[in-house]
């Protein structure tokens, strides 16, 4: 598909720079928390209340920018979420007060639709049954920058903890010079949809769109179950093995580094070789599978070098996301594609102010404890169980068969239309 061939590498490397400025701060911000915070208590507290704003302002957001890139186009929406970005960074870089952190967290989140556009960018320039693979390649992508960006600002935070922001400041920049330059729009006007404000710009409403998605609608469960289980377990890795293992940002960078390491080869490489093999519900059940082991794991290692193990060989877990998206997007019609990745997003979001909200308060319950208890993995227990549920889910699901390309005009009828 020629216009496939020539806009997926665009939309690839925005993605990627864009998540190499956020792999940057993320080793550190925690740190840079505790530095102005003082105890590990009040840490965990103020990193969640970091955590929870900018998922609240993204899940508000989202829906109503995937609305936009439906009505104006892509690019515009694009570049405004990468442009706030960047002014978020630079007021983290700059400033000494723990509320001014939490209102650039509040920016960050509210401009954050480079992967609510990524996607529709990626479902505009596919067909139907190219989607997964499609979606699979933003997943390698998103861990190609998690690959040099964790590492690369737990190097710059030995100088400095401001340093990272500053430099994940730059590659905003430029990711918005790349965009604004190279970029091309990838919604012809002629496919573009009027924004309906009790419906599209709703978060509530939007998920509610995927609830009428004929075939989709326990798979958006599965697909809530799983990210709200993965977010609980990120949104408290930095602080649980700074807690148990006295970890620093360089040590986290190195591990967050090979989570994208692993990522990127899961979704790039063996996602769509796997696929023809042993089909999408196999391998929903078994990277679900995967991910409930690798859970309990991380709450029991006692030593720094059994995380490293178990991320490696979690590698299905990662194709789980994308394989939900690929199924649940054709469901929905080609003229909602921006609000249904939307929606899709808004459910990430949700789960960004939820799981912080959990993992942080059990993390500062157990704080004082010593470092060798085993309470202090029990994020990764509820992670566990949540992925557990989800996999119970998933069984029911997937007995029925997969919703097919075809089915995607099917979907274009009224009865999946938000009202």
């Amino acid at each position: 598909m020629r216009q496939y061939q020539a806009s997926l590498p665009f939309i690839l490397i925005t993605v990627f720079i864009d998540v190499l400025g956020i792999g940057l701060m993320l080793p550190v911000l925690p740190a840079l928390v505790g530095e102005l915070a003082g105890s590990p208590e009040q840490q965990s507290y103020w990193y969640g209340a970091l955590l929870v704003t900018f998922g609240l302002a993204q899940f508000l957001a989202m829906p109503w920018l995937g609305a936009l890139s439906d009505r104006y186009g892509r690019r515009p929406v694009l570049l405004l979420s990468i442009f706030g970005l960047g002014a978020a960074y630079l007021i983290t870089a700059t400033t000494d007060s723990l509320l001014i952190l939490v209102l650039s967290r509040l920016l960050s989140g509210a401009t954050s639709a480079s992967f609510t556009v990524a996607n529709a960018y990626v479902a505009d320039i596919t067909t139907p049954a190219e989607r997964s693979k499609g979606f699979g390649a933003i997943g390698a992508a998103f861990g190609l920058g998690f690959i040099a960006g964790p590492m690369l600002g737990g190097l710059l935070a030995e100088s400095s903890l401001r340093l990272p922001f500053w430099v994940a400041a730059g590659m905003a920049l430029l990711n918005w010079l790349y965009g604004w330059f190279v970029l091309p729009e990838s919604l012809p006007p002629e496919r573009r949809v009027p924004i309906r404000l009790a419906s599209s710009a709703n978060p509530f409403a939007a998920m509610k769109h995927l609830s009428r998605l004929e075939g989709a609608a326990g798979l958006v469960v599965v697909y809530a179950l799983v990210l709200l289980a993965q977010w609980l377990m990120h949104s408290t890795w930095v602080l649980y093995t700074s807690f148990r293992f006295d970890w620093t940002p360089r040590d986290n960078g190195i591990a967050l580094c090979l989570f994208g390491l692993t990522s990127a080869l899961a979704q790039g490489l063996l996602l769509g070789r796997l696929l023809p093999k042993l089909g999408e519900n196999r391998l929903l059940a078994l990277g679900l599978g995967s991910s409930i082991v690798a859970s309990a794991g991380y709450g029991m290692a006692g030593q720094p070098w059994m995380l490293y193990v178990l991320i490696l060989c979690n590698l299905l877990a990662f194709m789980v996301a994308p394989l939900l998206q690929g199924r649940i997007s054709r469901a929905a019609p080609e003229s909602l594609q921006g609000l249904t990745q939307g929606a899709l997003n808004a459910i990430a979001s949700l789960s960004t102010v939820i799981a912080p909200l959990i993992g942080t308060t059990v993390l500062a319950w157990v704080a004082h404890l010593p470092a060798d208890d085993w309470r202090l993995g029990s994020t990764f227990f509820i992670s566990g169980l949540l992925q557990l549920a989800a996999l119970a889910l998933v069984w029911h699901c997937l007995r029925a068969p997969a919703v097919p390309p075809a089915a995607t005009g099917a979907a274009s009828s009224g009865r999946t239309h938000p009202d």
